[in-house]
This record gives structure tokens, sequence and C-alpha cells, in this order.
């Protein structure tokens, strides 16, 4: 009954461009080394407490070019619904 019992195959394939270096199937984002926030399965608080330390640690360029394109988002907002700044003075 040996027709019966079979084996899967086994092949020895590599990929083409394949130099040997680790493994070639897995995914991973080639900045995951560098964040503190990839990777790790952490309840709610610990990703947003990880997420604020490391926009505390980021550069402050970036900080400001966020800020200011938010501004500019918010302002265009109010300019599409018609606000009224009329409410703010006396």
């Amino acid at each position: 009954m040996g027709f019966l019992k079979r084996t899967n195959k086994k092949f020895d394939y590599q990929p083409r461009y394949y130099k040997g270096e680790g493994n070639p199937f897995k995914i991973e984002h080639k900045f995951d080394e560098f964040r503190v926030t990839a990777g790790k399965n952490k309840g709610l608080k610990g990703k947003f407490n990880d997420a604020l330390g490391e926009l505390k640690n980021s550069e402050k360029s970036v900080n400001k070019i966020i800020l200011y394109v938010i501004i500019i988002l918010v302002l265009l907002f109010l300019y599409i619904i018609d606000f009224d700044l009329s409410i703010f003075y006396k």
C-alpha cells in the first residue's frame, strides 16, 4: 500500500535575486527598526503613549509643517461653510 502513503515533495527554491541574508519571504517595512510604535501588540494607552513619545523626539520642522497644514485646512473648511467670525467680536 505504498502508493497511498505519499509525502510532500520538497523543492530547494531560492528567488532569483536572493543574496542569502535573512528570510526573503518576510514582509517588513524598511523603517520598522527605527520606530517605537511598530511591532509590539500593546493596549490603546500604550500605543498612544508611544506615539506621543515618538512625536516629541521627532524633528521640530516636521511638526511645524503639520501644524501649518492643519491650520490651512481648518480655515478652508470655515470658508467653505461660510462661518461668520463676527461672533468673536463685540
